[in-house]
């Protein structure tokens, strides 16, 4: 069983890139990304720099058409986003998570994050086109939010969550 620890994915309000980078949900982000990278491209790119993509200024937002179909890019880094989540949530509580998508080519679906019968995560996607965050606080606090109410959940449904385990 993996380490069952109370820590808590919460981000200070103004924390500096070094704080952000160290929280657990950033961590395996960090980890998943390079974990693609099979031929060492990105070796010498800083963690913010493979980050970089996730965060959209607002004028990168405001160029972004409001209807539109996502690119494969866009979809793998959604991916990459939700099984990062999946893998700090299987470290900090033992249990395997399994991530499922469903997506139209309109950039509309559902994106379930399951341990054991005990969906974890329910997020129902729109203009996925659009996905990433204004900051690299924002990304932290999203997946750090996902995996502290995924963790809560497990910790309190257990008998479900180890279903056929």
């Amino acid at each position: 069983m993996a380490e069952a620890t109370a820590e808590s994915s919460v981000v200070p309000g103004t924390a500096s890139d070094e704080t952000l980078l160290a929280t657990p949900f950033v961590q395996h982000l960090v980890k998943q990304l390079r974990a693609q990278d099979t031929h060492g491209a990105w070796d010498g790119k800083s963690d913010l720099q493979l980050l970089k993509p996730y965060i959209h200024t607002a004028e990168e937002r405001r160029a972004i058409p409001i209807m539109g179909d996502p690119d494969p890019e866009t979809l793998w880094r959604l991916e990459i986003f939700y099984s990062a989540i999946a893998v700090a949530i299987e470290r900090q509580t033992g249990q395997m998570v399994s991530p499922m998508m469903k997506m139209s080519h309109e950039g509309f679906g559902r994106m379930v994050l399951i341990a054991g019968r005990l969906v974890v995560v329910n997020k129902q996607l729109r203009d996925v086109h659009r996905f990433g965050f204004a900051s690299l606080q924002k990304l932290a606090e999203a997946g750090g939010k996902f995996l502290d109410e995924a963790v809560g959940m497990i910790r309190t449904y257990p008998a479900v969550a180890q279903y056929g385990a």
